[in-house]
């Protein structure tokens, strides 16, 4: 890990400890990703019918099961998941960030980032430690009346889906995250 992604870590680790929460003592086995990552495609497919259609599209899916952000004042968040190509898991990712202002307290929340071209997907697995933003910006897909989303009108070549345990997020942002892939 980088000077940066150590001070990110501790950053991240400190803000948990703040907040009176646990740091994973280990991270979690590929089985247990594995596990988590097939209930969020499952719980986006089934909230959001029109994304199943995406999946279908998409040269490669990353998922991130369980992405916990913590602050209190300064803040971090990490999450562990699996990037998936043809419905086979392939590899392994972490994604790390940090933020610094007004913040006081802990969420969870799952993302998932499709890459809909392969240049994108290849692009993405050439860099290690790929920064949102930097290497690549993530569209994020909002949701319209009724839950619907228009598949027909994505066209950008990296699309995001935040979720919470109550369904889709929006209005937020991935920009500063960095993805790297782990040796698992």
């Amino acid at each position: 890990m980088t000077t940066h992604g150590n001070a990110i870590a501790i950053v991240l680790l400190a803000a948990l400890a703040l907040l009176g929460g646990s740091a994973p003592s280990q991270a979690a086995s590929p089985g247990q990703i594995n596990a988590d990552v097939n209930a969020t495609i499952d719980r986006l497919h089934k909230n959001f019918p029109g994304t199943r259609d995406l999946s279908k599209r998409a040269a490669g899916i990353l998922v991130f099961p369980s992405i916990i952000k913590a602050g209190a004042g300064i803040g971090g968040e990490y999450g562990e998941g699996a990037l998936r190509i043809e419905g086979r898991t392939v590899a392994f990712y972490s994604s790390v960030s940090a933020s610094v202002g007004f913040q006081f307290g802990a969420q969870s929340r799952a993302i998932v980032i499709m890459f809909m071209t392969r240049e994108a997907l290849e692009r993405f697995q050439r860099l290690d430690g790929w920064k949102v933003g930097v290497d690549g910006s993530v569209a994020i897909i909002t949701v319209g009346a009724g839950g619907s989303i228009d598949t027909a009108k994505i066209a950008s070549p990296v699309i995001g889906f935040m979720l919470d345990p109550k369904g889709l997020m929006y209005n937020l942002t991935l920009e500063g995250s960095k993805i790297s892939k782990m040796n698992k």
